[in-house]
């Protein structure tokens, strides 16, 4: 399967081994003085282990590769102790990996291990809040240190308290000068630096929207984002799109989003992101339904329909 790994720069490694302390899923070893990541079953993707390198050898690559497994992870941290056990499930809890905190859980559990949820973050429901026109969304790992060199491509979710992200039709546009929460609830959002195996994606109805629709509807976010992960992109300007069919044909089959909806503009080149929607619902072994939705450049809905 093609998912986001880490990959090396030999050349550039120092043999200090901060990412090898910094990787808690034990994908990486430093072997003949270099980092080597010895098998892609331990590698989440996430990219703890790039924000340690002081030389900047590691970055994020797309390619195919073997898909993560915790329970083959746990097994090789199991005999490493308590420590070593809750340093990488609260790694994952942090970047709402709750899938593989509940396999990793289930795992131990098998090898009569038993973890406290307190001391991975799991306690009561984590509340934000939006006091006196200031917006402050609980994401996760706020408090940590960034994940890689470059913040925006760390995946992680966002929860605004009002958002409610239920699926009921969205009210009209909120009077000029009336502040309201972001319906946004997970970063990044261009599809370039989206991983296929990000948490927020499964299960979900994703909006897949042109750059510019966002510019052109005045109640973007009530009206089409609402409850919905986001991925954005520009068929025309981007480059390398045809990356594109293979990413939403993952989302498809392996995080299993639920429906797509493209958002686009009625100028011509738009029509290239349905296009691309097309081809990765035809690739893709899981049939969704998919709609359109084509907007004028003042934001009218003049086309709305399942393709």
């Amino acid at each position: 399967m093609k998912r986001t790994v880490i990959r090396i720069d030999e050349a550039f490694c120092n043999g200090c081994g901060n990412c090898i302390d910094g990787c808690h899923e034990g994908a990486l070893q430093l072997i003949d003085g270099k980092a080597v990541m010895i098998s892609d079953l331990y590698c989440d993707g996430l990219g703890t282990c790039i924000g340690e390198c002081p030389v900047g050898a590691i970055a994020f690559e797309e390619r195919e590769a073997a898909p993560y497994d915790e329970e083959a992870v746990m097994e090789r941290l199991a005999p490493k102790g308590e420590a070593v056990l809750i340093a990488h499930l609260r790694h994952l809890h942090e970047h709402n990996e709750h899938k593989w905190v509940a396999q990793g859980l289930d795992c131990l559990k098998k090898r009569g291990i038993h973890v406290d949820p307190k001391k991975i973050g799991i306690t009561s429901e984590s509340s934000g809040n939006c006091v006196s026109g200031s917006f402050r969304p609980d994401t996760a790992g706020r408090n940590e240190p960034l994940a890689c060199g470059c913040p925006g491509t760390m995946a992680r979710e966002i929860r605004w308290p009002q958002a409610g992200f239920a699926a009921a039709p969205a009210p009209n546009a909120a009077p000029y000068g009336e502040l309201r929460c972001s319906e946004l609830r997970q970063f990044p959002v261009q599809l370039h630096l989206l991983n296929p195996q990000a948490g927020f994606l499964r299960d979900a109805d994703l909006l897949l929207a042109a750059d510019c629709t966002a510019f052109a509807c005045g109640d973007f976010h009530n009206r089409f984002l609402r409850g919905k992960s986001l991925a954005i992109a520009c068929p025309k300007l981007d480059s390398n799109t045809q990356t594109y069919v293979g990413k939403l044909t993952e989302m498809i089959d392996g995080a299993k989003i639920n429906t797509l909806t493209v958002l686009v503009m009625e100028v011509p080149c738009c029509r290239g992101l349905v296009q691309i929607a097309r081809q990765a619902r035809e690739k893709a072994r899981r049939h969704i339904p998919v709609k359109t939705v084509v907007l004028s450049a003042g934001g009218e809905v003049i086309d709305d329909q399942w393709i």
